[in-house]
Formats: structure tokens, C-alpha cells, sequence
């Protein structure tokens, strides 16, 4: 086994016995274990400390409207915060919900948000985020499944809380708007015993009352997430007290260990959805920092303006955005002209060689990062110093492009719900990292477990097999599905599901995933995540779902081409009519088809794994058909339905 520098073994492998797979050796980070902060048992305790430590800090900010645009960022401070969460707290208690009553919040990210989550971890309540992508089904079977009694929901999300009645008044009691409530509301929602408040009047309800706060224990549940799932229902991922503050730590160690601390003048933009992971924590370590907290508006193609306003230190970006941003740059680029070209290019060529090289990002073209990239950083607000993608993979040539242009570390995270979000992240100026995950933050310990039927060997001289992970950051099970939780936990480890590779310096990267695989009628396995990401590397595509099953022994697809791509092409080629009438062409569709044989044949993929016909689709996957989850997973039963008729014209042309 080759020396791994980030990386140290502290329990061996175990070979394969009675039927049960050989498991590889097990490793930490080399940046040691962190302790949470003695005092810091429970979610109330991160944000009840650094009210007393940074009270007069500004913590939560919002753009101020005036004359009918939107101006700066106004703020509430720490301790005006914790004022209205002590209010909204004994509010809540007056609607009669006890410690361990679970309580919904439903809404784009806002100060009333944060404000509620908080309400609920001092009275020692089960926060329940319900998704703001998902439709009304979802959120009634959410708000059934973990019997919510109160729920808060942003206004314009308050006629969907009432689409899920009456099946949900069994167990709804009270709902809060973020705003106000019509007449109209309050009298539909009255006749079925459910009681309304607008915000304003909600707080009033606690301003004459007072409710001790109960003592906190770590193992106490204080969030049930659950995760939208790509098959079935979705699943309550129970997330413990002890979960939330040990992830913090390690955050936290990480963060000193590449000198990248955080601090009370840092600032991070709110636009991920708080019902996912990856953003409750990330808001969770500024708030323990005394940082602040800004929100962006609610519109994508205007979030490069609140970003230019606001002027982020840290941005946390899912791939669909740094593929924006990364789109967007390389199209202003080649708008500028042949000189302003020519520049950029050898600006880019110098700094990554220098990068290459192993130079530090801002020690590798100091002077080109002065004139030419400058430009980039202040396109981002000016301030930015860490940009963490996560939630899926990043592809290569996007975060290696990044990595140079925007004069600040890019780094790549893993994690699930089910492990408390970053359980891998990539080490800064480590461009040996580029295309993986990184090695285990601290706090958290990882193997790898051999899947035989896929080929992947955990004891091979390149370890490969499903990603476990064990530690106090893990989930306390599924809610009510104890079926679920013994599947995933065996013995104290978290199988992923996801396939993942050693890398020699000790990062993981995520080859494939492990449910998805199926047999060709040859009796051939095809692991069809492992093939979509290669596929997904032809420039002329944005996405590709590739399918197949046992009854027919080739390969096909669903291709969403990239729009400005097959324009340009079909110009070239005397391919008249729209990009919809483009993607319907058989001249197009060659075209593709034959993109995709080349890069099989440069990666050398076997002659079943070649894709024999496509189907280009003009609309991306999304979620208004249900095509994909809010991490922007696929869901492949919904895709086989959606696309069947399609699938069978591709198998009989054949």
C-alpha cells in the first residue's frame, strides 16, 4: 500500500469471510480529531454562544426595498436575532407544542427561516424542513409521516400547505406565514379546527409569555431531513444534536489546518435550500463564528447581482451554478475580441502551469491575476476567498477553469444527509486533487468495502469498492423505518452506495454507484453512472441518461444537447429549423451518436457499453416533470416512464 500524505490507517483490512465482502483498510485525516467546544452540546448552544460572544454583531441581512428596487443589505444582529427567537419560542409553546414536537418550515431561505430553525432547537423541537422543490404530494406525506403540529411557510407557499388538507389536519394545528394571511385563509383553514397567524401577530402571541427552555441532551433529535430519494417515499433521515456540533469542529480544524480560518468578518450568501444538508451546516459554522448571513432574492438570473452586492468571502455553489458561472465567462471571453483572447489564454496557460508546478493560486501569476483575472474575482463581488462545491459531482474542466480564473481556492466536498453533509473535501492549492473529493475531514473515519458482482476490489493496488463512513457526525436511523436503517448501518458503518477509488495522495474519488448497475441480455453488467459521467465529458451535451435492461443487449440514451452547440453545428451543416426542430433531425442525432462513439472509443470502453441510439431532448431534466431530484440527481424510474414510448421506438428501429 503506497504512503498516502493526507491520510493514516488505524485499523487494518479485513479479507473477505463467511460470504461477506473484504473490507479495505481503514483511514482519518492526518489532520487529527476535533473535540466539539466544551459548552456545546446542542444546536441552541452554537447559536446561544455566540449571541453572548458577538451580540452586536450583524447576523442576518436581507436587500432593503426602496422606491420599488432593491438597494443594500440591511441587518439584524445577533442578539436582535435571538430577541425574536425567544418570542417566536414561547409562541410556539402557547400553541401547545412540547419538547420533541416536530415542526415544519416551508420556504425559500429568510431571516424568518433561521429564526424559526432556532426557535426550535432552544425548546428542544424537531425541526422539519419541508422542500420548497417538491410539490404538494411530498409535502403531505412529510407533514403526515413525522406528524408535524406547526408549520411555517414563506406566503406565497401558504396555498400549497392548504392543497395537502384534509389529510394533514389530523396533525397540523397551527401555520405561520413568513408574511400575512388572507381573510379568506384564515376562515378555510378555521372550519378545520387549524389555527393562522401572520408573522407580526405570531410574535406577539409570545411577548407576554414565557416558557423555561428545557435542558438539551447531544443525542437528542434535532432535525428529521428527509431526503427526496430517486425510488419510493421520501426517507427522515434523524440528525442528533451531537451530529451537528461534531461536524462543526471538524469544520472547524479543517479550516485552521489549510490556514483558512473562519472569522466574525466573514460573510456568506443564503441561497441554497436550508431543507438540504449541505446549507444548514455551512450556516450553522458561521453562526458559531459570529460571521454573517446574507440572503440572496429568489431568482437565479439575478443571483450574480446579489452576489456583486452582498460581496461573499465564502460561496457554496452546487454544479449547476459553477457550470453557470464557468458558461458565462467562457462566452464573454470569446466575445472580447482576438487580442483580449489571445491575453486570457496565456494568462491561463502560465498560471496553471505555475499551479502545476505546485505553487499556491495567488503566488502562481500575481501580476496576470492583476490585469486579466481581476476582473473574474470582482464579478464574484471581490471578497471571495473559498468557493466549496457539492451535493454532486463537479466536472473536471469546470473546477480546474475556476481554479485558476477566480483568484481563490475551489474546492470539491462529498457527503449525505445521512452522514451530516461533508464527509470528504479536497485540500486547498493541492491541484492533484482536481476530479476528486478530497481525503476524510476530521472527526469522521472511512473504508472501502469490495462489491464483487461490479469487479471493484477494496484490497487491490488501487482500492476500489463502496465508500463507508463512521462517526459521530452519522445519522441516528430512518424515522420509522428501522428496515432502512439496519440496511445502510452494519455494524456502526454507513454504506453510501457510492463507488469510490484511493487516490495515491490519500483523496477519494467517486467512480460509480452501486445500485445502479444492471445486466444486458448478453448477461453483461453495466454500471451506468461510471458511463454517464464519461459520456458527460463530449463538450456538445449537457446531460445524458443512459439506459438499458435485460431483455435487449445494446445501450441508449437520452441525450440533453448543449443549445448554443448544435446551433452553431447545424449552421455549419446545412441543418435548417430551431433548436427544436435541430434535436428532432437524423443528421443531428448522427452527429451526436458519433461524439459519443469517440470519446467510448478514447476511454476505451467495452463494445456493450457503446451507446447505439439517441434521443435528444431540447428541455433539460428538471423538476416540474419530476425527472429529477432537488440535488439534481436522476430518478431513473420516473425518467423510464416519462421517456418509455421513446425508449421502445429506440429498441425497434434497432
Amino acid at each position: 500500500m503506497p504512503i498516502r500524505r493526507f491520510i493514516e490507517e488505524v485499523e487494518p483490512a479485513m479479507p473477505a469471510v463467511n460470504g461477506k465482502p473484504a473490507m479495505g483498510p481503514v483511514y482519518r485525516s492526518t489532520f487529527g480529531v476535533e473535540p466539539p467546544i466544551p459548552g456545546m452540546e446542542s444546536c441552541w448552544d452554537i447559536f446561544r454562544m455566540s449571541v453572548e460572544k458577538y451580540p452586536e454583531n450583524p447576523m442576518l441581512g436581507h436587500r432593503e426595498v426602496v422606491d420599488g428596487k432593491h438597494g443594500n443589505y440591511v441587518w439584524l444582529t445577533y442578539k436582535q436575532v435571538y430577541d425574536m427567537v425567544i418570542k417566536v419560542g414561547n409562541a410556539i409553546r402557547s400553541c401547545g407544542v412540547e419538547q420533541g414536537g416536530r415542526c415544519g418550515i416551508y420556504g425559500a431561505n429568510s431571516e424568518g427561516w433561521i429564526i424559526s430553525m432556532e426557535a426550535c432547537n432552544a425548546h428542544g423541537l424537531h425541526c422539519v424542513p419541508l422542500y420548497d422543490t417538491l410539490g404538494a404530494e411530498a409535502v403531505e406525506f412529510v407533514i403526515c409521516h413525522a406528524e408535524v403540529s406547526i408549520v411555517f411557510a414563506e406566503e406565497k407557499k401558504i396555498p400549497e400547505v392548504f392543497k395537502t388538507f384534509p389529510k394533514t389536519t389530523e396533525y397540523i394545528k397551527t401555520i405561520v406565514s413568513f408574511g400575512k394571511v388572507t381573510p379568506e385563509q384564515r376562515e378555510e383553514a378555521k372550519k378545520l379546527g387549524v389555527a393562522t397567524h401572520s408573522w407580526d401577530e405570531f410574535l406577539l402571541l409570545g411577548d407576554d409569555k414565557h416558557f423555561e427552555l428545557p435542558v438539551k441532551q447531544k443525542t437528542d433529535i434535532c432535525t428529521i431531513m428527509y431526503t427526496s430519494g430517486t425510488t419510493g417515499d421520501p426517507k427522515g433521515v434523524l440528525i442528533s444534536n451531537t451530529s451537528i456540533v461534531t461536524i462543526i469542529a471538524a469544520v472547524k480544524r479543517f479550516l485552521q489546518s489549510v490556514n483558512e480560518s473562519l472569522t466574525v468578518k466573514d460573510v456568506y450568501l443564503s441561497y441554497l435550500p436550508l431543507a438540504h444538508i449541505f446549507d444548514r451546516i455551512i450556516e450553522e459554522c458561521f453562526i458559531s463564528h459570529g460571521a454573517q448571513i446574507g440572503f440572496w432574492r429568489g431568482d437565479v438570473k439575478l443571483l450574480v447581482e446579489d452576489i456583486g452586492v452582498l460581496k461573499p468571502t465564502v460561496l457554496c455553489a452546487v454544479p449547476r451554478v459553477l457550470d453557470r458561472i464557468y458558461s458565462g465567462l467562457k462566452q464573454k471571453i470569446s466575445a472580447g475580441g482576438f487580442l483580449k483572447n489571445k491575453l486570457f489564454n496565456l494568462a491561463y496557460s502560465y498560471k496553471l502551469r505555475g499551479m502545476n508546478k505546485g505553487k499556491k493560486h495567488d503566488e502562481a501569476a500575481p501580476l496576470f491575476d492583476k490585469v486579466v483575472f481581476s476582473k473574474v474575482k470582482q464579478g464574484l463581488g471581490g471578497r471571495v476567498r473559498l468557493i466549496l462545491s457539492g451535493a454532486a459531482p463537479l466536472a473536471g474542466h469546470v473546477e480546474a477553469y475556476l481554479k485558476v480564473v477566480t483568484c481563490c481556492h475551489v474546492l470539491q466536498g462529498y457527503g449525505l444527509t445521512e452522514t451530516c453533509a461533508g464527509s470528504f473535501v479536497s485540500i486547498p492549492n493541492e491541484q492533484t486533487m482536481l476530479g476528486t473529493v478530497g481525503p476524510p475531514v476530521p472527526n469522521v473515519i472511512a473504508r472501502l468495502e469490495s462489491v464483487p458482482e461490479m469487479g471493484y476490489d477494496a484490497l487491490s493496488t488501487t482500492p476500489r469498492g463502496e465508500i463507508c463512513i463512521r462517526g459521530d457526525t452519522l445519522f441516528s436511523g430512518y424515522y420509522k423505518r428501522e428496515d432502512l436503517t439496519k440496511e445502510v448501518l452494519v455494524d456502526g458503518w454507513f454504506h453510501t452506495g457510492d463507488i469510490g477509488e484511493w487516490q495515491p495522495n490519500g483523496a477519494m474519488k467517486i467512480i460509480d454507484r452501486k445500485k445502479n448497475i444492471f445486466k444486458l441480455a448478453q448477461g453483461e453488467y453495466v454500471a451506468v453512472e461510471n458511463l454517464e459521467n464519461i459520456y458527460g465529458l463530449v463538450a456538445d451535451i449537457d446531460s445524458i441518461w443512459v439506459y438499458g435492461n435485460s431483455f435487449e443487449s445494446f445501450l441508449v440514451a437520452v441525450v440533453n444537447p448543449n443549445m448554443q452547440a448544435i446551433e452553431n453545428w447545424s449552421k455549419e451543416n446545412g441543418v435548417s429549423g430551431d433548436f427544436h426542430s435541430q434535436c428532432q433531425n437524423d443528421k443531428v442525432k448522427e452527429y451526436i451518436l458519433g461524439e459519443l462513439s469517440k470519446i467510448a472509443k478514447e476511454k476505451k470502453l467495452k463494445g456493450f457499453e457503446f451507446i447505439r441510439a439517441v434521443h435528444l431532448d431540447p428541455l433539460p431534466f428538471d423538476m416540474d416533470r419530476d425527472l429529477i431530484t432537488p440535488t439534481y440527481k436522476k430518478k431513473r424510474p420516473q425518467m423510464l416512464k416519462y421517456y418509455q414510448n421513446v425508449i421502445d421506438k429506440m429498441y425497434k428501429k434497432k
